[in-house]
């Protein structure tokens, strides 16, 4: 048995078949792990006998006699029981335990569903992925952050409009914890079956349309220095939002903006560097970078005809002293120092 999801195409499956003996859950997205178990155990056990049919271990807690118990005890009151292995990475690679897992890979117990994780930037084990059902948890990109949030919404027993999942998105960013934890603060005065917009998503979170960061950040990009100031205060109180995250937001999209200026300086056609860049991003496997933004391309091909090469090394040069800066022990003033950055660049030369 041998399958490779990702956590749309796992969520779908546990929705609408039994579950299988064996999961093996890897990535990143720790938050999104938690929720494939919290969907096995739902579609597993019965909420009456969840107390007595679900146990979670670390395995740095287990050895080969407590494993192998473990996964054989058979349920109480309810045909199956789930049971949660996390952070196998704990074991030796020569820990004797492996055996015992091994053996019991081969031959899953039909009154048990085993959940087994894997920690961050820890690479699957093919012994494992061959023998159970494969959830790979990498980060999201734009369009599946949006279908979690209306997920995450509908299970919290509210409906979100799609311009108010996307104004959230766009204030809160890509962390899955944050936005999870914005949710549920909707969820606490949304009415039953309530269709939320963006107004009370406004009203919640605090920061208006045109106000985000990725507002901010497209106001340095296209050289709107009045707007990038006016609306700086607001996207620092914002949920999740650092002065460390802006500048790291705005160094990529600075980078975005350098290699769109590059394509230009080569000759390329303006009306078609949008494609062009985003193939070059697509060729290098590096679209998980920008996966807060919903098509950052575009932004970069505007805004590469107000700047020059040599302007654009400045801007980055100025965002980096600024990330050293904000980085220091000794600094408070997060707003003075990006404000001190956006001068900066509003004083280097305009491009002709």
């Amino acid at each position: 048995m041998a399958a490779s999801l990702d956590f749309d195409s796992a969520y779908r499956a546990l929705k609408r078949e039994a579950p299988a003996p064996v999961y093996y859950l890897t990535g990143d997205e720790e938050l999104l792990k938690e929720e494939i178990i919290d969907l096995v155990l739902a579609a597993t056990v019965d909420p009456a006998s969840q107390d007595f049919n679900f146990d979670v271990r670390m395995a740095g807690d287990l050895d080969g006699e407590s494993f192998h118990s473990l996964v054989e005890t058979p349920p109480m009151l309810a045909e199956r029981r789930v049971v949660v292995v996390k952070n196998i990475e704990l074991w030796r690679k020569n820990a004797k335990v492996w055996k015992v897992v091994h053996s019991y890979l081969e031959h899953p117990s039909h009154s048990t569903v085993l959940v087994i994780t894997h920690g961050r930037e820890q690479k699957p084990l093919r012994e494992i992925v061959s023998r159970a059902v494969h959830v790979a948890l990498e980060p999201l990109n734009h369009k599946r952050q949006l279908r979690w949030i209306k997920l995450r919404a509908e299970r919290s027993g509210f409906e979100l409009r799609d311009d108010a999942a996307e104004h959230l998105l766009k204030v809160v960013g890509g962390d899955l914890s944050l936005l999870a934890a914005e949710v549920d603060k909707v969820a606490s005065i949304a009415a039953d079956g309530e269709l939320v917009g963006v107004d009370e998503i406004v009203n919640l979170v605090g920061v208006r349309h045109g106000e985000t960061l990725h507002d901010w950040i497209e106001a340095v990009l296209l050289r709107d220095i009045p707007r990038a100031v006016s609306i700086l205060p607001t996207v620092l109180a914002a949920s999740g939002v650092t002065g460390v995250r802006i500048i790291a937001t705005l160094g990529t999209g600075l980078i975005g903006v350098r290699l769109a200026r590059a394509y230009l300086d080569d000759g390329n056609s303006p009306a078609r560097i949008e494609g062009t860049i985003r193939k070059a991003v697509q060729r290098a496997k590096t679209g998980w970078m920008f996966r807060d933004a919903k098509d950052p391309y575009g932004l970069w091909a505007r805004a590469a005809g107000v700047w020059n090469a040599r302007e654009i090394d400045a801007a980055l040069r100025a965002a980096y002293e600024c990330d050293k800066a904000l980085k220091s022990t000794t600094v408070s003033d997060e707003r003075g120092k990006i404000m001190e950055m956006v001068l900066k660049m509003s004083r280097i030369e305009v491009a002709a």
